[in-house]
């Protein structure tokens, strides 16, 4: 079946040919990633391989702390997809970083619920007490801020995400001791409900 009478449907149809900019180090999973990537794509066929594009970035973001343009071409190496692929991927998801961020990345959700309950607030004071602007890193190269789109915890806003830990119910009036905690106690101080990077 095709979308148009006139135009060919296969399986290379929509097939992506843009090419990646060279970005970044060289870079290769370590033995430990590459061993987790590989026992993950075994979980899918084999011309399904593309489904574990997601992981794999996930663990690109793991070991180095974004993803470059050469992580992208390696995991489309791996996984027999386009580079441009991958790239479409990266760019699509807010989580995925291009360029380095602080130790920790500060996520502040915009959308409704968030938003009525003084998520903007929230965002001027972390603006004020470290002098940065949203999409930018504190001097020190601790503190990424960004703003997200819903980040599921509604009944719990305004919510702001630290690295991959919720703090619900944030107040503009709990930003300082906030970042005072994570300079001090590092991730002890995140609370909350936490991703985890599915291991077997």
């Amino acid at each position: 079946m095709s979308f148009h009478p006139k135009m060919a449907y296969d399986a290379t149809f929509h097939k992506s040919t843009r090419t990646l900019a060279e970005a970044g180090p060289a870079f290769t999973f370590t033995a430990e990633n590459r061993a987790r990537l590989d026992e993950i794509v075994t979980r899918y066929p084999p011309e399904q391989s593309r489904s574990a594009v997601l992981p794999a970035l996930y663990l690109v973001q793991y070991q180095q702390g974004y993803i470059t343009g050469n992580a992208m071409r390696h995991v489309a190496e791996i996984l027999r997809i386009t580079p441009a692929d991958v790239e479409d991927v990266v760019t699509y998801y807010t989580m995925f970083y291009t360029k380095p961020v602080g130790k920790f990345v500060l996520s502040v959700c915009r959308t409704l619920s968030c938003a009525v309950n003084g998520a903007e607030r929230v965002t001027e004071e972390i603006c004020n007490a470290l002098h940065i602007k949203p999409g930018e890193t504190d001097a020190s190269g601790t503190f990424t801020l960004i703003e997200a789109e819903c980040l599921g915890a509604c009944d719990r806003a305004p919510v702001v995400m630290v690295n991959d830990a919720w703090q619900e119910l944030q107040r503009p009036e709990d930003v300082p001791k906030l970042l005072e905690d994570l300079r001090t106690r590092g991730e002890a101080a995140r609370t909350g409900c936490h991703h985890v990077i599915e291991k077997k």
